[in-house]
């Protein structure tokens, strides 16, 4: 997979791109990720990618033609198709099945966009969706394109060490994760739960099943509606 984000801010993305599992991903070969200073695009003098609104109103706008520039030059260096996402408010709330169905993308290009939002022009003329992380405002879309990175990646296949992994995490069919449980079996008075130290492996799955329940139902009642 190649990963291509425009930014006005590359450097704050270094702290979770060269960090952990994405940097190994990167290593592997399994994802390439380049980061675009918008600023390079724009054909200012002092390199400005931003103006006021038309019709007045609070705050600057991303202009509309250093965002062309910057995707189309991306997109004569990719060979096939390219996704173009913009992270805002006002896109659809990002959730792991949106994360599965990205991962399988060849070439995804993020737009993080900043100040009061970009020009209309962007969303209905290069964007082929909008995503957005939570029904909160950010400062910019930077926070948001960190997170698509870091749960797009770990999806993609060998990235993750143990291949099994993905299959019992929270969310995976819209239940949270099962307790789990590591070395000591006792501290203090606090013990593990006598099924996981049977070895029954048909007890400890049925057991694990009935706690995902059990913890969906009282932490996220709301995920049961859609199973």
């Amino acid at each position: 997979m190649r990963l291509d984000i425009i930014t006005i801010f590359p450097e704050m993305f270094s702290a979770v791109l060269d960090q952990s599992i994405i940097k190994r991903a990167q290593e592997k070969g399994k994802v390439q990720i380049f980061k675009h200073n918008l600023r390079d695009y724009s054909l200012d003098k002092h390199r400005k990618v931003d103006d006021r609104p038309f019709g007045g109103g609070p705050g600057m706008l991303l202009q509309v033609e250093p965002i062309f520039r910057a995707v189309q030059a991306i997109k004569r260096k990719i060979r096939g198709k390219s996704k173009v996402v913009l992270l805002s408010p006002q896109g659809k709330k990002f959730n792991q099945i949106q994360a599965k169905r990205l991962s399988q993308e060849k070439n995804l290009i993020l737009i993080c966009g900043h100040y009061e939002g970009v020009d209309e022009r962007v969303r209905e003329h290069l964007v082929d969706e909008e995503i957005s992380i939570g029904d909160y405002v950010l400062t910019g879309g930077e926070l948001a394109a960190m997170v698509l990175v870091d749960c797009i990646v770990r999806l993609i296949p060998g990235v993750l060490g143990d291949k099994n992994s993905l299959n019992f995490e929270s969310f995976e069919g819209n239940l949270l994760e099962y307790p789990q449980y590591s070395r000591p079996a006792k501290f203090r008075s606090w013990k593990v739960p006598p099924v996981l130290l049977t070895g029954a492996h048909d007890k400890i799955k049925a057991w694990r099943q009935l706690q995902a329940l059990r913890q969906t139902r009282s932490k996220r009642p709301d995920l049961l509606k859609k199973i």
